[in-house]
């Protein structure tokens, strides 16, 4: 059974698409720690970030620091803090957070965000691309 980030990449769920290429989708999480917090996705439907093959593991990181760079340019912040924990989908995902300070880097401060309010958060994210 596909996860619903292969779900989400199919085009089966809709999301608030950041940046996507061959290997990698980029989307508004639903319940953000933070406004502008992302999803990078690989497209390879593997449960365990780092079982991922060696050259989508190589091309996570450049891909994520592409729309990081993008979400700090259009959310006020510090900085954008990254996680990668994967208990709540079993597909491979790194989180990128807008942070003022390290402390806010934790799920209990997520919350669901209204479907128009991610709709101008990811305009303003992808004009910043």
């Amino acid at each position: 059974m596909p996860s619903i980030f292969t779900r989400i990449i199919n085009g089966e769920i809709p999301c608030e698409k950041i940046l996507e290429d061959g290997r990698f989708l980029a989307f508004l999480d639903i319940r953000p720690i933070n406004p502008g917090h992302t999803l990078v996705v690989p497209k390879t439907e593997v449960d365990e970030l780092f079982d991922l093959p060696e050259d989508i593991l190589q091309s996570a990181l450049p891909f994520a620091a592409t729309v990081a760079r993008a979400i700090k340019k259009s959310v006020p912040c510090r900085r954008v803090g990254v996680l990668v924990a994967g208990f709540e989908v079993p597909h491979a995902h790194i989180h990128l957070v807008p942070i003022q300070a390290e402390g806010e880097l934790s799920f209990s401060r997520a919350r669901a965000a209204r479907p128009e309010e991610l709709s101008d958060l990811a305009r303003k994210i992808r004009a910043n691309l």
